[in-house]
């Protein structure tokens, strides 16, 4: 596929508040692992291949091991996510699917107020908001992988 064109040359005001976003959630203070799984985990739903190749080496920057980038997608079924992760990861799941209808959240919710305080959900929702932005610049404009 070739670009459609180069959305940082065709509106820099615009991506430079993407940017802004992006470093606003780097400022956050949650964990580096955390934000780099759910980048990976809503990066998979939308099918951005951009933002997979580049959040998977971040996270291979910030140590975290192949078995786990692995294993994402089967973040239910591998032994190696925290409950904090997995409540991080369904909320991601719920958030970047909602147009596949609403259901009842309750339990994602439950599950995430578990573990992460009011500014944490706060900032976590907006970080899976900040990341399905993104995929949809790159996916809508066909931005490829490096």
């Amino acid at each position: 596929m070739k670009a459609r064109i180069n959305f940082f040359t065709a509106s820099p005001a615009t991506m430079k508040a993407m940017l802004g976003t992006s470093e606003v959630i780097e400022n956050t203070g949650l964990d580096h692992r955390l934000l780099e799984l759910v980048k990976l985990r809503a990066s998979q739903i939308n099918g951005c291949a951009f933002c997979l190749q580049m959040h998977a080496r971040d996270a291979r920057a910030a140590g975290v091991p192949n078995e786990v980038l692995d294993t994402v997608s089967g973040w239910r079924e591998a032994p190696w996510f925290s409950e904090r992760e997995r409540a991080a990861l369904a909320w991601t799941d719920h958030l970047t699917r909602l147009g596949e209808g609403h259901r009842d959240d309750e339990a994602e919710y439950d599950q995430l107020a578990a573990h992460f305080s009011e500014k944490e959900r706060t900032d976590l929702t907006y970080a899976i908001g900040v990341i399905n932005m993104w995929n949809r610049f790159n996916v809508g404009f066909r931005h490829e992988p490096e």
